[in-house]
């Protein structure tokens, strides 16, 4: 399942995603990752969940990330949930072409029963077409 939570600058979406890891440590049945593009809010996480600083690995394409998404999904037999905060400054690229992507993404969280949260910053308030059924 892949869920997106959407939005302008400044509208709280890292709170929210951060919180939503915290919280979802008390229920998971498997390993929890947190990925960001800094180590800004490593402390703001609970030890248990595994921080991941992408900009570390110089990821500069959508298919580069979904690659890296996929040997950190293929190093962990029992990744139950992965969060993913500033999406697109990771991908670098416009989240109107990202539909593919996004395709990709939910074959292979279907593929390993994964629960993929990401946060993405808008320019806008009205998300791409193929984005709205992921925004919760």
């Amino acid at each position: 399942m892949i869920q997106v939570i959407f939005g302008r600058k400044g509208s709280g979406k890292t709170k929210r995603i951060l919180d939503m890891a915290n919280t979802s440590m008390k229920t998971a049945k498997g390993e929890i990752v947190f990925i960001d593009d800094d180590n800004r809010y490593m402390f703001d996480l609970r030890h248990e969940i595994r921080f991941v600083n992408a900009k570390d690995y110089k990821i500069s394409s959508p298919d580069m990330f979904l690659g890296f998404l996929s040997g950190i999904v293929a190093a962990n037999y029992d990744m139950n949930e992965m969060y993913v905060d500033g999406f697109l400054r990771l991908v670098e690229a416009d989240i109107n072409d990202l539909g593919p992507f996004f395709e990709r993404l939910e074959s292979l969280a279907a593929s390993h029963d994964l629960r993929v949260i990401i946060s993405t910053t808008a320019k806008t308030d009205e998300p791409p077409e193929y984005l709205k059924k992921y925004i919760i």
